[in-house]
């Protein structure tokens, strides 16, 4: 019986430990929360063609530019077609792009997007014919080539078609090849700085306190909310991708801002954890227009000489209350559980609680950064 009892109590205390004391935040890598200044990918973009297409490619004469990119295709591999027609429906007129990473070396592969740009339906089961890919200086530094893997496809008839995904673009993994490098030198680097993806002074200074203490010595200083100077000479490392090495895997507690997201497309709510509403009051209702619309035949009486039948208009009109929700109280909310819990008592649908949330926002009780996607 003793026993029991011990038990009962250490459970009891380690319950009341877990809601006294909240879950400790959540490590993260400083490699997870910063770029390295200077080291970024470059954009590029291409125009090409895609052929095989089972006739859902352009139709010419809607895409003359389709056209006169096959004439051009051809005289490059010897076939003279000047003042030749084309009425294939097997072609498609394409923009590629892809993003070169940095560090990219002449023979690495990346992948691509293929996207239409006429009115092709469909790109699946096509090839894209070989295509330069260039930067914005003008230069091409990869080429493309490949079988297309499009996204959906669509099925229809005379009457009606179906359409699941977007068969209209597609990706060709490792579909590009490197055929010029990014000059840039990583190793001549003299100065160096990390660009937070997040810009917070908080989380900036804890990663400069975690550098200095990782290294023994003042290296990383705080310059703002987004920015960390690094010297490299006094890390007495070999290299600064050696610097890199060792400073990314270091790990550190970001600190988060109270937001609240909302996609009024998909209706999805996101509210962070440090989300705070005081207390506030809410009720939630509305009126439903209705508009029908019954046309009558009205025939001519019998035996009518030059009867026509007309057409009598017949419309219904209603306004109804919704029965919405009673005036609920909100309290004070000290976690995000109880934000949830007290929103949820009202009973409402996510797009209702959009407007609520905006309503609560407006009323200065809603204490967080409202975004609206």
């Amino acid at each position: 019986m003793n026993k029991f009892i011990y038990r009962l109590v250490c459970a009891s205390m380690a319950a009341l430990t877990m809601l006294t004391f909240p879950a400790l935040a959540q490590e993260v890598r400083i490699k997870d929360l910063v770029e390295i200044d200077g080291v970024r990918g470059n954009d590029l973009v291409g125009y090409g063609l895609v052929v095989g297409l089972n006739g859902t490619g352009d139709g010419l004469r809607n895409s003359p530019f389709t056209e006169e990119a096959m004439t051009n295709l051809l005289e490059r591999l010897g076939i003279n077609v000047t003042g030749e027609s084309f009425r294939s429906k097997n072609v498609a007129a394409v923009l590629v792009t892809a993003n070169l990473p940095p560090f990219a070396r002449a023979g690495g592969q990346i992948d691509i997007t293929v996207s239409t740009i006429g009115d092709a339906k469909s790109l699946l089961g096509g090839t894209l014919i070989m295509t330069p890919l260039n930067a914005a200086d003008g230069q091409i530094y990869a080429v493309a080539q490949g079988s297309v893997i499009a996204g959906g496809v669509t099925v229809g008839g005379a009457a009606a078609s179906v359409t699941q995904g977007v068969p209209t673009s597609g990706v060709i993994p490792s579909g590009a090849r490197v055929e010029r490098e990014i000059s840039f030198d990583f190793n001549a680097v003299q100065q160096m700085r990390l660009a937070l993806r997040d810009p917070d002074f908080t989380t900036a200074a804890r990663i400069e306190r975690a550098i200095n203490e990782r290294f023994g010595a003042p290296i990383a200083r705080m310059m703002d909310s987004g920015t960390i100077a690094l010297n490299i000479a006094g890390a007495n490392a070999p290299s600064p991708a050696h610097l890199v090495a060792l400073l990314e895997n270091i790990k550190i507690t970001p600190e988060q801002r109270a937001r609240v997201v909302v996609d009024q497309r998909s209706g999805t709510i996101v509210l962070g954890a440090d989300v705070k509403i005081s207390r506030v009051a809410v009720s939630q209702g509305g009126l439903t227009l209705r508009v029908e619309e019954t046309p009558i035949v009205v025939q001519p009486n019998p035996f009518t000489l030059g009867g026509q039948p007309i057409v009598v208009p017949n419309t219904t009109a209603t306004i109804e209350q919704d029965p919405g929700t009673q005036m609920a109280l909100v309290e004070t909310a000290v976690s995000l559980p109880e934000v949830i819990e007290g929103l949820n008592a009202l009973g409402v649908s996510p797009r209702d609680m959009i407007d609520i949330l905006k309503a609560i926002k407006a009323a200065g009780a809603l204490h967080a950064e409202f975004i609206v996607q």
